[in-house]
């Protein structure tokens, strides 16, 4: 057995792009910003941002089209997708992409980007209780940096 989800909590980086196909159905795309803070060996606070490439499909594609704006807070469940294309130079690259299959809105509507918790409340997330975050070791996130991908 084998199991690929993934559980996000972040900001919309831009507002989404949205296209149809010729089918009619709706896709959009945007980026999302995850964040994760530690205190460094000398004090200091340091937070690390990640961004994921967000995919959404019919229905919720339509939804992110209407209510999705840059800097809401979101979550999102989904799964993730590795593909490949060749760019203008013929050279193969590859963009990994969350595939969601559910997403909910965090925060309240008129929250402005820069005003929206970082957390968020579980009943918003989901039914069963949110576990603790565990502390990073200052020694393990410093190391992350130099992973090979």
């Amino acid at each position: 057995m084998s199991v690929n989800k993934v559980i996000l909590v972040g900001n919309v980086g831009r507002d989404p792009e949205v296209r149809y196909l010729d089918s009619g159905v709706a896709v959009a795309s945007f980026p999302l910003a995850t964040s994760e803070s530690y205190t460094s060996k000398t004090g200091e606070k340091v937070t690390t941002t990640e961004w994921h490439n967000i995919v959404l499909w019919r229905g919720l594609a339509e939804v992110a089209e209407k209510y999705v704006t840059k800097g809401r807070q979101l979550y999102i469940e989904g799964r993730i997708r590795t593909r490949s294309y060749d760019d203008k130079e013929g050279n193969k690259r590859y963009m990994t992409e969350i595939y969601g299959d559910n997403m909910q809105m965090l925060g309240r509507k008129d929250d402005a980007p820069m005003g929206m918790s970082s957390e968020p409340t579980a009943q918003n997330v989901a039914s069963e209780p949110k576990a603790e975050t565990p502390k990073v070791d200052n020694f393990a996130a410093e190391e992350e940096d130099d992973l090979p991908f």
